[in-house]
């Protein structure tokens, strides 16, 4: 925390960030009349970085609650962790206020001009349709969500004023913050990567001057943020904001589509979260057009039907943990390959996914001895259903938030004059159905591109209840890691009595369709060259998954908060009486 004052003190912002100037910054620090009474001994937050995280931890201190902390975090990592932090993208929260569950869908949509074959006009010389066009440009960008998003939720649960939850992200972008290595690292590995491509970007134009140890300041953003501050989320989808972000469809030469009418007409959407009972708790998470609610719920549902018989005895991140696990998550990806998109645009049978008899007879599948061939890995037959931040306060409510760019930086263009880069979250969608995404997942027809159609997303903010009280909040980026990974860490806590901070830091893998052999590790912890061995024999290859995932969560132990950042990024922790 000391290093994190002299950084602020460096970067001039002390004067709109500390609690006794929060009301020159726009809004008040008298703390609101609330009518439930106090349950925990304090509010925590585990967000993605120090700066957001000290932005949180002061925001609960004035008295806001875990919504209104929830929406300054967010527009703070929107400036200081500009790869993933965003409010050119979109995502989910779940929330629990009051002793009810919500879920606010605010994903990104595919604009009006788009269709199933929009990416096919995007060719490589073979003649075939260019994986990198839903990945970098304009035409990659899906309708931002996340600055509706936060206004919704804000609009509906907050207690402080919106623009004293924006003063300290603007302070930040005019003032300026210290960067870290790793968003130094990430601009740079992000600009080498789309080197040769023809789809125009210009991330250099606005992060090329960043380095790690200087003061870096955003003016663009910080009128953006100004503007939206003043005009709430009306200024972002019809004033000057929009007129820019149209502007930049076709900037240097651009094929983007997004249009006036697109954003003046998008709308987040209040979903009922997955409700899973699981170990005598109850588990909220994320709902379609979300595959990762119910994939979670699933692999968790499996492995507590395989408890007593195939898992008996064996060790967290054995040879054979390793093997029954995967052989779980290749029969989850083959039901979200199949059945999972935008519940307005198709049937998803999430009750039916999620249902006791079928998650049992999915679980019977798995086979304990050998790897499970990927061509005899289908669809089960159900009854037809980025960055994160997870934060509570003293009152027991609690906000599990996710949300993204999809890549880093997303699509690599920056709004000219507002400062802001997009997402391509078009990637997400089946584009050519069965032909694998940027994170190798294949989708079908229920997630082909459609105007106005979300793209299924792995992303699972979630909340465990335990007699109606939150026991953890939780969530993580990763793309398709994300539930795999947030299975692992729930198991090592509740079924093997691992503390929380041990969990997040332990060893984790992946495995998916269509690599059927596959197991991922992830830099941080890469496996034992002992495991590496034992998996052979077992017929699996391993691999780096390329990126690691960075769990974000808070955990309840006798009314007293413990918040737990991962070690594998450089998000931070804080406890706010």
């Amino acid at each position: 925390m000391l290093g994190l004052n002299i950084a602020l003190k460096r970067s001039v912002l002390v004067a709109c960030v500390s609690l006794s100037a929060l009301s020159a910054c726009g809004g008040h620090i008298d703390s609101p009349t609330q009518d439930a009474p106090t349950q925990l001994s304090a509010g925590a937050a585990a967000t993605g970085d120090n700066f957001s995280a000290q932005v949180a931890q002061q925001i609960l201190a004035a008295g806001g609650n875990a919504v209104d902390a929830a929406v300054a975090t967010a527009f703070t990592l929107a400036v200081t962790y500009p790869e993933a932090g965003n409010i050119g993208g979109g995502g989910f929260m779940t929330i629990y206020m009051n002793g009810q569950p919500y879920f606010l869908d605010y994903r990104e949509v595919a604009p009006a001009a788009t269709s199933p074959t929009f990416f096919s006009q995007f060719s490589t010389a073979d003649g075939k349709e260019d994986p990198q066009s839903s990945v970098q440009g304009a035409q990659a960008v899906g309708v931002p969500g996340t600055v509706m998003g936060l206004w919704t939720a804000c609009q509906r649960f907050c207690k402080l004023p919106w623009q004293q939850l924006l003063a300290p992200a603007i302070a930040l972008a005019r003032n300026g913050y210290i960067p870290s290595q790793d968003s130094v690292d990430n601009y740079s590995g992000t600009i080498a990567a789309d080197q040769g491509h023809p789809y125009p970007i210009n991330l250099s134009e606005y992060f090329g001057g960043m380095k790690a140890n200087q003061t870096f300041t955003q003016p663009d953003l910080a009128a953006t943020l100004d503007r939206i501050s003043s005009g709430g989320a009306d200024e972002f989808y019809k004033g000057k904001t929009a007129d820019l972000l149209v502007s930049s469809m076709t900037q240097d030469g651009g094929k983007g589509v997004i249009s006036k009418a697109d954003l003046a007409s998008y709308k987040p959407v209040w979903r009922q979260p997955i409700s899973f009972t699981w170990k005598g708790m109850t588990l909220l998470t994320a709902p379609p057009p979300s595959s990762g609610g119910v994939a979670l719920a699933q692999l968790l549902g499996m492995k507590a039907d395989l408890a007593n018989t195939a898992f008996t005895g064996v060790p967290v991140n054995s040879v054979q943990y390793i093997h029954l696990s995967a052989e779980m998550m290749k029969r989850v990806f083959a039901d979200r390959a199949t059945y999972l998109g935008d519940p307005d645009f198709v049937s998803v049978p999430v009750a039916g996914l999620l249902d006791p008899d079928y998650i049992a007879q999915r679980a019977a599948e798995v086979n304990p001895t050998a790897i499970s061939p990927s061509a005899s890995v289908v669809p089960g037959k159900p009854k037809f259903h980025t960055t994160h931040f997870s934060i509570v306060d003293k009152w027991g409510n609690a906000v599990s938030n996710t949300y993204t760019l999809n890549g880093f930086f997303g699509s690599g263009v920056v709004v000219r004059g507002a400062g802001f880069v997009l997402n391509d979250e078009m990637d997400d969608f089946a584009t050519v159905a069965g032909q694998p995404n940027a994170l190798g997942v294949v989708g079908g027809d229920a997630n082909a591109v459609q105007p106005g159609k979300r793209p299924l997303s792995s992303m699972s903010p979630s909340i465990l209840l335990q007699n109606g009280k939150v026991a953890m909040v939780i969530g993580t980026p990763g793309g398709s890691h994300i539930f795999t990974s947030l299975y692992q860490v729930l198991s090592d806590v509740y079924d093997y009595n691992m503390p929380l901070a041990d969990s997040v830091k332990n060893m984790r893998f992946h495995h998916q369709l269509p690599q059927g052999t596959v197991v991922y590790y992830e830099p941080y912890a890469p496996f034992p060259s002992s495991l590496v061995s034992e998996l052979a024999t077992r017929g699996y290859s391993v691999a780096n998954s390329g990126f690691n995932t960075d769990v974000a969560a808070v955990q309840i132990v006798n009314g007293n908060p413990i918040p737990v950042s991962d070690p594998r990024g450089r998000g931070a922790s804080v406890v706010a009486k």
